[in-house]
């Protein structure tokens, strides 16, 4: 059953906050080593921003409900943001009703091809024809705003990414909620479309792998700093800033002096953790 919430209210829960690949092991377990999965609640709507390995943790709490129905957004179908996809149980499950959204695919590409191109020999034993839920796989033009259930509204923008990626802005109730990975910054050149994106909002969850002084080392990789993070919500009049995507050679240790520098920085901020629920 569905936990009871105000109708109004958003809740933001991280189940993988991990980039480019999982990392279990004993320096990660303070943060955790799935890779990218958040749900939000949206009064008594689901949302949940891609599906890395976090997601298998997601489908295994969903198990006590009588019925599944959520909406699925990519930023984008690297192997990291796709990977909990086939591990996914509720998509086995015929009671349920799972919309999948992509904005990043068009025209080269199609969603449902994409995810049964990976989910087939002799990549992986189960096809995508398994998936036993009413699924549906929506491709659409980024910049449009979806209007996925009433009353929630998600604005998309054209994130700086090898072969693309979409950032989101989910309004509801008052609040909103901007989810921004990944994307690759020009130094000294704040970018227009995200400063759009994330205006005003109240949480912005942001690709923070590198720092400044890494991302020399990684240019056209299609990453950021949590330091441009900071500039760009400062900027932006935005609310709390939550550093995601992490690097994963950055241990539990180095995480917590990240997170020392950047409340000193700008106070309030948050680095993400697997089980981290925040309330609006």
């Amino acid at each position: 059953m569905r936990v009871s919430q105000p109708s109004d209210r958003v809740v933001v829960k991280f189940w993988g906050v991990r980039g480019s690949v999982a990392c279990p092991g004993p320096d990660t377990v303070v943060y955790g080593g799935n890779t990218s999965c958040v749900e939000l609640l949206c009064g008594a709507e689901r949302l949940v921003l891609d599906a890395g390995t976090g997601l298998r943790l997601l489908g295994l709490a969903l198990a006590s409900e009588d019925v599944v129905d959520l909406d699925l957004f990519l930023s984008h179908t690297h192997l990291d943001h796709i990977g909990g996809l086939p591990f996914f149980a509720p998509l086995f499950d015929a009671e349920n009703d799972i919309r999948l959204w992509a904005g990043h695919l068009r025209p080269e590409h199609g969603l449902v091809d994409v995810i049964g191109s990976v989910m087939t020999a002799p990549l992986f034993p189960v096809a995508i024809e398994g998936f036993a839920s009413d699924t549906s796989y929506n491709d659409f033009a980024c910049g449009r705003v979806l209007n996925p259930k009433p009353g929630v509204h998600v604005h998309t923008a054209r994130l700086n990414h090898p072969g693309r990626a979409t950032g989101y802005r989910v309004e509801y109730g008052g609040r909103t909620i901007c989810y921004v990975t990944d994307t690759e910054h020009t130094p000294g050149a704040p970018d227009a479309t995200i400063l759009a994106l994330i205006a005003g909002a109240d949480l912005v969850i942001y690709d923070c792998t590198y720092t400044d002084d890494e991302l020399p080392r990684y240019v056209g990789w299609g990453h950021s700093t949590w330091q441009e993070g900071v500039r760009l919500c400062e900027s932006a009049g935005a609310g709390t800033l939550v550093i995601f995507h992490h690097d994963p050679s950055r241990d539990d240790r180095a995480l917590d002096r990240l997170a020392e520098e950047a409340e000193r920085v700008r106070p309030g901020t948050i680095v993400a953790r697997e089980g981290l629920v925040l309330h609006y």
